[in-house]
């Protein structure tokens, strides 16, 4: 009897990408157990294995063909230096790696660094962005809590993800030099067989429609007659809005898919143009 071929993939299991990985798998209609404590669990619905690992670790688990795909932030991969691939950027999980001074500390360039003691997790990171500005600064590598390094005298600066800038302000810092910006992003094993990665298409045509859909929004709107070419061009949809008429006479209703960011900007243009009952309704799930 022949075995089905599984794709095992790796994600946090703990931190801040954990939830957003597991809810993006769930949104691609992926079932899976993750209950407290687990480590490992199978899909019910899809040939997926998912295990549960620290965030360090996935790079090299990746690389070393104990999972054969991961989900990890761009800073892990990078500062990891593991020979993967770099499958998709998946948009969740945006942060920055940042420089921080303390705010009472007079910053004009980064040449002000030179000299200084700086703290951080990113060593590998930290070291060739400082090399590439030409700046000669003493890196101390350290793990925990990297915001209290100025605070106790081990370091005048620090390098630390930053997303809100919250603990920095906390702990009396101020970010001067942003290193790299980063979000979550799928990595791949080198050596995935054919089986493989037909998985990891099946799995990739998934997560672009549900990303799509979050991207995007269903229009309707009721639009004059004489109106409808000038509203149509408006939004013109993913191929062109669907027009219906209606049981009043001189009006049609339209349907169309709209970006929402660019819904804020023609509003007013739908609204001046004569659309009246103008309704916008999320999409679950949008194949393009």
């Amino acid at each position: 009897m022949k075995t089905e071929t599984k794709l095992r993939i790796a994600i946090q299991k703990s931190g801040r990408l954990n939830d957003d990985s597991i809810r993006m798998l769930k949104e691609c209609g992926i079932e899976f157990d993750n209950g407290l404590n687990k480590l490992k669990a199978s899909a019910f619905n899809f040939p997926l294995e998912v295990l549960f690992l620290r965030d360090d670790d996935i790079p090299e688990y990746v690389e070393q063909g104990v999972a054969d795909i991961g989900i990890v932030g761009e800073n892990v991969l990078v500062e990891s230096g593991a020979k993967v691939k770099l499958i998709e950027k998946l948009g969740y999980g945006k942060c920055r790696l940042s420089i921080a001074v303390p705010k009472d500390v007079k910053y004009s360039g980064i040449k002000d660094l030179n000299g200084k003691r700086i703290a951080t997790t990113y060593s590998r990171v930290l070291q060739k962005y400082l090399a590439k500005n030409k700046v000669k600064a003493e890196i101390h590598e350290i793990s925990g809590s990297v915001e209290i390094a100025t605070g106790i005298g081990l370091a005048e600066a620090i390098c630390d993800i930053v997303s809100s800038g919250s603990t920095l302000f906390t702990n009396g810092l101020k970010e001067v030099e942003t290193v790299m910006k980063s979000e979550a992003v799928l990595i791949g094993n080198n050596k995935l067989n054919a089986a493989q990665l037909r998985i990891v298409e099946r799995l990739l045509f998934r997560i672009r429609a549900s990303r799509t859909a979050k991207r995007n929004k269903y229009l309707l709107l009721n639009a004059p007659d004489n109106k409808l070419d000038t509203i149509c061009k408006l939004i013109p949809g993913m191929k062109s809005p669907t027009v219906l008429p209606l049981k009043q006479k001189g009006w049609s209703s339209v349907h169309s898919v709209i970006d929402e960011e660019k819904f804020w900007d023609i509003i007013e243009q739908l609204r001046d143009a004569g659309a009246e009952g103008i309704l916008v309704v999320p999409i679950e799930k949008m194949v393009v």
